[in-house]
């Protein structure tokens, strides 16, 4: 079946809960890419259970959007069902030393929270514009410390097989910017176990963090961390070594303040960042022969690039 009949019988199945040609790129913090040929904001649990039936039914390729912090959509859209937890999924719950966050709770909420409750573990997560569920999945992290070190369990909904489970941290093969939670696992929530803290510490902790990276990482339209950084060195390092810092491409260009940033122009394209990435990890490939890989998630692009791609 082509790919417009799958879209058109999945918009038929879902009816009015569906939206056609939403746009998802200014979604992202990038705020620039094209549309999904269909969006599903899910209000509830029941909704959710819905869109898994036919996703499942129909084989359409989806696509879960938390807040966007980590992914890059083509000019061209998605040409599939793009997912996002509405808030319902945002709540946060503390009992005890254990956090149990929504999948779309935001991380600067959940540190906050935790850390105003006498807990301490998650501060770092104050700097990271991500969701909990983005965050399990790519397994955020920084100053030291990321997902893996407090996650203890998760609840997902497999979209694509109809599963619907809590799975142990351990289950999730949490790894330096990664996991084994695809593109079709609905990260429903995730409960964190943290140690007792001092609210005072952690509040000083926090203003810290948020003061480093206002110093140290670049505002506007960014998504963090373009690419990982190879073990024992710095991708921001490489880059700059290869002269790439400052470089443009169209209307994205890599920031003057941190080589790993990559900014895109107001009303600029994805295809532009798109491009500016496989350069960047040409420029640094050839000036010291190490393969970069991307931290940002490629949704839309032709697959025919260094670049690992989505969708």
């Amino acid at each position: 079946m082509s790919t417009t009949r799958v879209i058109d019988e999945a918009a038929s199945l879902l009816g009015r809960v569906a939206t056609r040609e939403v746009p998802i790129g200014p979604r992202t913090t990038y705020r620039v890419g094209g549309a999904a040929a269909l969006h599903v904001e899910v209000p509830d649990e029941a909704t959710l259970v819905r869109v898994a039936v036919v996703v499942a039914d129909t084989g359409i390729d989806v696509l879960v959007v938390g807040n966007g912090s980590n992914l890059l959509v083509a000019d061209a859209g998605f040409r599939g069902l793009a997912l996002t937890l509405g808030e319902a999924f945002a709540e946060v719950r503390i009992e005890g030393r254990a956090v149990r966050a929504g999948g779309a709770a935001l991380l600067p909420v959940v540190a906050r929270r935790s850390a105003a409750a006498g807990l301490t573990g998650f501060e770092w997560a104050v700097g990271v514009p991500g969701s909990i569920g983005g965050a399990v999945r790519m397994n955020a992290g920084g100053h030291g410390s990321d997902m893996a070190a407090t996650l203890a369990r998760v609840r997902v909904v497999d979209l694509r097989e109809g599963e619907d489970g809590v799975v142990p941290a351990s289950a999730l093969a949490l790894g330096y910017r990664s996991s084994s939670v695809t593109a079709a696992q609905v990260v429903v929530w995730a409960e964190l176990e943290l140690a007792a803290g001092d609210p005072a510490s952690s509040a000083h902790a926090l203003s810290e963090i948020v003061a480093w990276r206002r110093a140290n990482q670049p505002g506007g339209a960014n998504a963090g961390s373009v690419f990982a950084n190879p073990e024992g060195d710095s991708a921001g390092r490489l880059i700059e070594l290869a002269g790439g810092k400052g470089l443009r491409v169209g209307t994205a260009s890599v920031s003057t303040k941190h080589a790993n940033f990559i900014q895109a122009d107001e009303g600029g394209s994805a295809d532009d960042v798109r491009a500016l990435m496989d350069l960047l990890a040409e420029r640094v490939h050839a000036a010291t022969g190490v393969e970069l890989h991307p931290e940002t998630r490629l949704v839309g692009f032709d697959p025919q690039s260094r670049s690992e791609v989505e969708g």
